[in-house]
């Protein structure tokens, strides 16, 4: 059994090794930086950062240091962090310095881009700052596992009015990618909003609690339906989340 299974791990990086060297139609068109396609071909850890905090969350210079930080704190933690956005019309995997400050310096001019917004970015060859949804699809076409984020986006209140849903909740139902975040917005509709993810497929789960937070607090008064108390727990959820291949 043993035997089996690094024999399968063992012919997935060999696979991921070709695709990089050799990119198969559905990410010839996406450039992925030198240090990322290395970590994923030899099986290190990568984990999947967006770009709209950079160019929306915060004022330059403050969210070129802060993109900087946050880049540090995966790499500390044994990580390769990879930074993802659209610019001149090329979803970038992997940004370097220098392409996290033109991002940081562009600011609000780069246009905030969820996945339905992709096609056109990149056909008019445009900058664009990923939110969630398309920080995800990128992140799945090249073999990142696993994306940090903050506050994830939800059902809006009324949202039963105006169908006001995020893009982001039919992202997890579809795309396999492990996304660690603080929670939903705290401004949103929370219950309706975990309803939406149960609709959706989408497992959601606690770290050492039972509380759903809501970004900028630990609790929201709703409760997540999975807790897992470690590490290892969380990985084998990760693990069996993930379609079989």
């Amino acid at each position: 059994m043993a035997a089996s299974s690094s024999s399968s791990i063992a012919v997935k990086r060999l696979s991921n090794l070709s695709n990089h060297l050799r990119p198969t139609n559905s990410n010839a068109l996406v450039k992925v930086s030198a240090e990322i396609s290395e970590a994923l071909s030899s099986g290190h850890p990568v984990v999947a950062l967006e770009s709209t905090i950079i160019s929306h969350g915060m004022p330059y210079p403050q969210n070129l240091e802060t993109a900087k930080e946050v880049e540090a704190i995966v790499r500390q933690n044994g990580a390769v962090p990879a930074t993802i956005a659209i610019l001149d019309g090329i979803p970038c995997v992997g940004l370097n310095l220098e392409q996290l400050e033109r991002l940081a310096q562009l600011g609000k001019s780069a246009q905030k881009t969820a996945r339905r917004d992709i096609a056109h970015i990149v056909a008019t060859k445009r900058n664009g700052a990923t939110t969630v949804s398309a920080t995800m699809f990128f992140a799945a076409m090249v073999g990142i596992p696993v994306f940090v984020t903050g506050g994830i986006g939800g059902v809006h209140r009324h949202g039963e009015h105006t169908m006001d849903i995020s893009s982001d909740l039919t992202e997890f139902g579809r795309t396999p990618v492990a996304v660690i975040s603080a929670g939903v917005k705290s401004i949103l509709d929370i219950p309706r909003t975990l309803e939406y993810l149960e609709t959706q497929g989408v497992c959601v789960a606690a770290y050492k609690t039972y509380d759903f937070p809501a970004f900028f607090t630990e609790t929201s008064g709703c409760k997540v339906p999975c807790r897992i108390d470690s590490p290892e727990e969380c990985a084998r959820l990760i693990g069996k989340c993930k379609p079989e291949t």
